[in-house]
């Protein structure tokens, strides 16, 4: 069995930003695509299981707990479950992560 998602049918935000739940396809990973503009980012939350970014293309910053940090494309930001974090886009292009959070469906707990 598989699944193929067409663009057009993919949940998508007025950021352009898609959210991939996996729950709804026997998959135990859920994936945001992230597509931001200069300055955008959400605001400080939690999850209660790991959640990873790969930085694709512009400049992001990271604050997790009380450490800010600035990774580069190419790298990955691991953060630990309960943690505090947030990301926003510090460049002047836009920001493109893709983000795994390892679990079918996306808990988060704004702070």
């Amino acid at each position: 069995m598989f699944h193929v998602i067409p663009r057009a049918d993919q949940n998508q935000f007025p950021n352009r930003t898609i959210l991939f739940e996996g729950g709804n396809f026997g998959a135990p990973v859920s994936v945001f695509l992230i597509d931001s503009e200069p300055g955008q980012g959400p605001a400080l939350h939690t999850h209660p299981y790991t959640e990873m970014w790969i930085v694709r293309s512009g400049q992001a910053r990271f604050t997790v707990g009380n450490e800010t940090l600035d990774p580069n494309p190419g790298d990955i930001v691991v953060v630990n479950p309960e943690t505090p974090h947030r990301f926003k886009n510090i460049g002047t292009t836009r920001l493109e992560l893709t983000c795994i959070h390892a679990i079918p469906e996306i808990i988060q707990t704004w702070v």
